[in-house]
């Protein structure tokens, strides 16, 4: 009698796992693939945009202040919002400058010679992918819950999986066995995924907070004391800046300055908290008076804050630098197979049962029934949204 209820029982959880794959299979892939290209998707805009590009050299690189001067000097009628460090050696560091309507624009400096090597609009690679990836171009209070909700049918999906493959624990170096496109189908799906899981847990968590955080659990964000406007401080005089909050947080890695008109000049970085955003660190600086008005320490996080800064390094693998980034994308890549197989497997399936002379794949969409539709309606969606979406405001 044990031996028939766990039997049903895998059954059932089987049923619930290929209605996961099966029916959301062209929404979910279409996410976990861009999810996927987001992990590079700044190296794929230093592909496609040589003004990103620089040669690494082996001299100290310009100071925040030579920088900022030259984006001031090739956009004097803009004002600087944002200047950001070179994310590699071969990036050029880059800045953000507002025109006081429409979105912003975008400004690449060489950081050795502190020379402008181009501008460009706000719509990228980048900005394309984290948009779509994130919320599919719709307002973000319907979009992201819909796809975070991906996220609780992906841990349902783990949890079906380990449920109804037997010992899977023997997986891991089980070859796939060739000969039969079910079989082999069926195996691949199977090796992926024994070692996928602590990556689909992963992703399944985050992804699960990302809801949270959109259905009102986000972490308080820490308050910054208000200055007089004041005109963005270039040259030496940010140098100078630059020096006082360096002096304030010596272990602190200036990766983003901030050029606010009511909370200062903004320093934000790495410092010594581990797997925290840039924005968890910090000092901000009163550039008419000269002193320190805030910091920011990531170790002095509450344990919700914590959980919110770590959210986006650990989904998207930024946290290590190119390696971490190239095993994220690995993972990301099998994930997005294991939505593909699925629905080979289940297609194939199919085409052997089937008693007409219809292929699996025919059998499959029909299987898929009104939810086909709908996820391709919503990709659709998201396309045509995406000249408006990605040239708005940040």
């Amino acid at each position: 009698m044990g031996k028939a209820n766990a039997k049903k029982g895998r059954s059932l959880w089987w049923v619930v796992h290929s209605w996961i794959g099966l029916k959301l299979s062209i929404f979910l892939t279409f996410i976990l693939a861009t999810g996927t290209l987001a992990v590079f998707a700044h190296e794929i805009d230093w592909l496609v945009t040589p003004a990103m590009r620089v040669s690494p050299r082996t001299e100290p690189v310009a100071s925040w202040g030579a920088l900022a001067y030259a984006v001031t000097r090739a956009a004097p009628e803009a004002r600087l919002q944002t200047l950001y460090a070179p994310i590699d050696p071969w990036f050029a560091a880059e800045a953000w400058v507002s025109h006081g309507k429409g979105a912003p624009e975008r400004v690449y400096v060489d950081p050795w010679t502190a020379e402008v090597t181009g501008q460009h609009g706000w719509a990228n690679v980048h900005r394309f992918l984290r948009q779509v990836h994130r919320h599919l171009m719709l307002p973000t209070k319907i979009g992201i819950p819909l796809v975070s909700s991906l996220a609780l049918l992906l841990t349902v999906s783990l949890i079906s999986g380990i449920v109804t493959y037997k010992k899977w624990w023997r997986g891991f170096f089980r070859a796939p066995r060739a000969g039969d496109t079910r079989r082999l189908t069926g195996d691949l799906h199977r090796l992926i995924g024994v070692w996928s899981l602590w990556f689909v847990a992963l992703i399944a968590l985050t992804g699960v907070w990302y809801l949270v955080e959109t259905l009102g659990g986000s972490a308080p964000v820490p308050e910054m004391p208000r200055t007089a406007a004041n005109a963005p401080p270039v040259g030496a005089r940010l140098d100078s800046l630059v020096a006082l909050a360096r002096r304030s947080d010596q272990q602190l890695d200036i990766r983003e300055i901030r050029f606010t008109q009511e909370h200062g000049v903004i320093f934000l970085g790495q410092s010594s908290a581990w797997l925290v955003r840039d924005r968890a660190n910090g000092v901000a600086v009163d550039p008419v008076t000269q002193r320190v008005i805030a910091r920011l320490d990531g170790r002095d996080l509450t344990i919700h804050q914590r959980i919110s800064e770590m959210a986006d390094p650990l989904h998207f693998g930024t946290f290590g630098g190119l390696w971490t980034k190239v095993i994220w994308f690995l993972f990301g890549a099998a994930l997005t197979a294991m939505a593909v197989t699925g629905t080979m497997i289940y297609a194939t399936r199919l085409a052997k049962a089937a008693p007409i002379d219809e292929s699996g794949w025919q059998l499959a969409w029909r299987g898929m029934g009104i939810w086909a539709y709908i996820g391709i309606a919503l990709i659709f969606v998201a396309l045509a949204l995406t000249p408006g979406a990605i040239g708005g405001a940040s």
